[in-house]
Parts: structure tokens; C-alpha cells; sequence
């Protein structure tokens, strides 16, 4: 639609049948032709293009002010006319040209972007993040850099960890042993110029960075530390000789992080050393079990022993002491023997007699009526007697935990009589030998 009006107003027409295709009103040397008879004058339809631009810019032709081709020549006026309308389309076009290659100059840098801008392929300067301005191709270019993004790279696997790349995970440990480990290094960048000046494949250079540190780590360490107990403390070195060795080489990379994804023997040998694993762990099991058997075992073991020589000073105290007080009243005994040797004789014999009765059985025979034997088992009844006043108590405190009265326990009657007669005799004897003795 623009087009056509824009044609409109230059007074052109699209149609080739019309006669009067690319002419104006005015009369022309080629109004009397009959359609079809010929193709247009090219000349004439420059001289008409020509001055419908000079009068869209507001230049008039010289000569003649009636705007008629009569009495000046067509030779002679439209040349001045074509030159003038040439150098106005060139100029033009040379403006719009012109305002398209400065227009090309400008680019948007996004947030978390930086801009890099190149005179004649060498850095002149960095832009931040919104629009800018630069001289447009050849003198300068651009290229933005992401600066706040995470960048990650991975050794040994790329995507999971199920494919692996044998070629940078295998790795010799300082035992001589082979070790498979797979991990990923996280970064940033800290200078975008140094990263696309210093490098020339910049995640290549990354990888191959990571992979030289965690080598050389994992080459001055046993295999069990790196499976084990040292995994935090490897991923901790490597990430700092890594970082060493990317400020040497000025790469302007700074390394966020390294995590060990995956640490194990080879597939080769993983179910020997599996077994391997579980023998060990067994023999910490029963390490661990003996150790608590010991730890049972030896404290009630110098728990005895320490009772054992406490109860051995227990008793050796004990006989010091008896002997100490035996030597002490035979000392009094004597003295008191020397006052009256036959008093003391006697209470001698009587305590001597009565610890001898008191451990043997007791026959009581009456020689001198010539009777008879009577036999008195006065051990056994005085056996009896305990035993009842022993059945006698507890009845009595049953009958007190129950709130009843207590019931009286005596012994039978049929060992009354002895008992008495056994006491009495008792008497009788020792009243007889007590005489005898005061006789003499």
C-alpha cells in the first residue's frame, strides 16, 4: 500500500499497456503511438523519474519556468536536469546508507552480562550491562560475556555418572593402586577479558586443569584414605591447586567448588575388593567384640581380687587380733593364778569341761544305784526346744502380720519330765563334785 501510493504521488504507473506509462500530462513526442506499437522511450522515463524527484525535493528545472520541452531543445535542457537528480538520489542514499552502518554500531547488553568491544581486534574496552554505542564494522565489535553465571565442568562422566570416560578417571594412588573417580568443578568468572584473551578453548583448558590437580593429589595419597576418611580433604586440595594454577595462567576463571561424585576401585576388580571390604570390616567387628568382652571380663576380674585381698587382711587382722587378745588373757590368768591357783584351777577345768560338753553328745548313766541304764539324749532335746521356740516365733509373727492372736507353742509333755530330771541330776552332780573339790 505504501509502495503504491508512494508511486502515486511520483506519477508512475505499473501498467506496460498503457501508452502513457511512466509519463506525465504533458504532451510528449511519443503521445501520437498507437498502443502495442513499440516499448517505451528508457530515456524518457529517466527524464521523468529525474524530475519528479526534483520536485519532491523542491528543485526546479533551469530554463524554461513553464515546466514545456518547446523552443529549448531536448538535448540541451534535460541533461543539466539528469545530472542534478543523480547526485540527489545518490545523496540520498548515501544518507540512509549511511545512518544504517551507524546504526549497527549499537547492541544491548543483558544483566549478568558484560560487554567486550574490540577496535581493529584488540580490546579497547568493557561495557556494562544496558544499551551501548560502538563505531560499527570495520573499525570496532563486540561480545558480551556472562559473567554471574555458574559454569560447570565434568571429569570422568559427561551427563551421568553411568557414562563414564575411563580415559581421565582412572588415576595411580600413591600405594601403587588403580582408583576411579568421577567429579565436577563449578566456577565463575572473575575477569571476562582474561577469559576470552588468555584462553583458547576456555572449558577445554578448565577440564584439563582439574584433571592435572586432582592427579597429583590423588598421587600422594593411599587408596583407602581417598575412598574413605579423605574425600572431603582431596576435593578441598584440588580445588585450591586448581586455582593456583588457572591465576598463573591468567585465565580469569574462580573456582566455586569440587565435588567427588563418585569414588571406587575399578569395575575390573570391584568384587574382589568388595570381599576385601567385608573381611576388613569383619575383623573390626570382632576387634570390636573382643575389645568389649575385655572390657567386661577385666573390671569384675580386679574387682575380685581386690575383694579377695581386702578379705585376706580382713582375716590375717582378725588372727593378729585373736592372738594379740588370747596372749593378753592369758597374762591376766596368770596373774590371777598366782593370787589363787586353785580357784583358777578349777574355773579352768569347769570352762574347759563345759566347751567340751557343749560340742558332744551327752549319756547320763548312774553307776552307784547299779540300776538300770538311763539314757538322756540331751543334745536332742535341747535340738527340739530350739526348734520349737524357733516355730513358736515365727507363728507368733504370722499371728502379728495377720492381726491374730498368737498361738502358744510348748513342748510335749512327754519330754517335760526329762528335761527336769536331766536338769536336776545336772545340779545335783555338779554340787557333788564341787564338794569334793573343796575337800581337797
Amino acid at each position: 500500500m505504501r509502495v503504491s501510493s508512494l508511486m502515486k504521488r511520483l506519477g508512475l504507473k505499473l501498467s506496460l499497456n498503457d501508452p502513457r506509462w511512466g509519463k506525465d500530462n504533458k504532451p510528449q513526442a511519443n503521445e501520437g503511438k498507437k498502443p502495442g506499437e513499440g516499448p517505451p522511450d528508457m530515456e524518457q522515463l529517466w527524464r521523468d523519474f529525474n524530475q519528479k524527484l526534483n520536485n519532491l525535493f523542491g528543485q526546479k528545472r533551469p530554463g524554461n519556468n513553464n515546466g514545456d520541452n518547446n523552443g529549448g531543445g531536448d538535448g540541451g535542457g534535460n541533461r543539466p536536469d539528469m545530472a542534478g537528480g543523480v547526485r540527489a538520489t545518490a545523496g540520498a542514499i548515501g544518507a540512509v546508507v549511511a545512518l544504517i552502518w551507524l546504526a549497527s554500531g549499537s547492541f544491548i547488553v543483558q544483566e549478568g552480562q558484560t560487554g567486550v568491544v574490540y577496535t581493529f581486534g584488540k580490546v579497547s574496552h568493557t561495557t556494562g550491562s544496558g544499551f551501548n554505542w560502538r563505531w560499527p564494522y570495520p573499525f570496532q565489535s563486540d561480545e558480551t560475556v556472562k559473567v554471574s553465571q555458574m559454569r560447570m565442568v565434568e571429569i570422568g562422566y559427561r551427563g551421568n555418572i553411568k557414562n563414564k570416560q575411563t580415559r581421565e578417571s582412572l588415576m595411580l594412588t600413591d600405594d601403587e593402586n588403580i582408583i576411579d573417580i568421577q567429579f565436577a568443578v563449578q566456577f565463575k568468572l572473575k575477569d571476562p577479558v582474561a577469559w576470552l584473551m588468555n584462553n583458547r578453548d576456555e572449558e577445554d583448558t578448565v577440564r584439563q586443569v582439574a584433571e592435572t590437580s586432582i592427579r597429583e593429589i590423588v598421587g600422594k595419597n593411599k587408596m583407602d584414605f581417598v575412598l574413605y576418611e579423605g574425600r572431603d580433604k582431596v576435593a578441598f586440595e584440588t580445588q585450591q591447586l586448581m586455582q593456583q594454577i588457572l591465576d598463573r595462567y591468567a585465565s580469569g576463571v574462580m573456582i566455586s567448588s569440587v565435588t567427588l561424585q563418585a569414588v571406587q576401585p575399578p569395575e575390573q576388580v570391584q568384587i574382589a575388593f568388595d570381599d576385601a571390604v567385608k573381611a576388613g570390616q569383619d575383623r573390626e567387628r570382632q576387634k570390636n567384640e573382643g575389645q568389649a568382652y575385655a572390657n567386661d571380663v577385666i573390671p569384675k576380674a580386679r574387682g575380685t581380687a581386690s575383694r579377695l585381698m581386702q578379705e585376706a587382711e580382713g582375716y590375717r587382722s582378725m588372727v593378729v587380733e585373736n592372738a594379740t587378745g588370747n596372749a593378753s588373757r592369758f597374762k591376766q590368768v596368770l596373774v590371777e593364778y598366782q593370787k589363787a591357783p586353785a580357784v583358777t584351777r578349777d574355773r579352768m577345768y569347769l570352762d574347759t569341761m563345759q566347751q567340751i560338753f557343749s560340742s558332744s553328745s551327752k549319756v547320763m548313766v548312774d553307776a552307784k544305784s547299779g540300776s538300770n541304764l538311763l539314757y538322756l539324749p540331751l543334745d536332742k532335746l535341747i535340738a527340739q526346744a530350739a526348734a520349737g521356740d524357733a516355730q513358736a516365733s515365727a507363728a507368733r509373727i504370722a499371728a502379728q502380720n495377720a492381726n491374730t492372736p498368737a498361738a502358744t507353742t510348748t513342748l510335749p509333755s512327754e519330754l517335760m519330765p526329762s528335761v527336769e530330771v536331766n536338769r536336776t541330776r545336772d545340779q545335783r552332780s555338779r554340787d557333788a563334785s564341787l564338794r569334793d573339790r573343796e575337800s581337797r
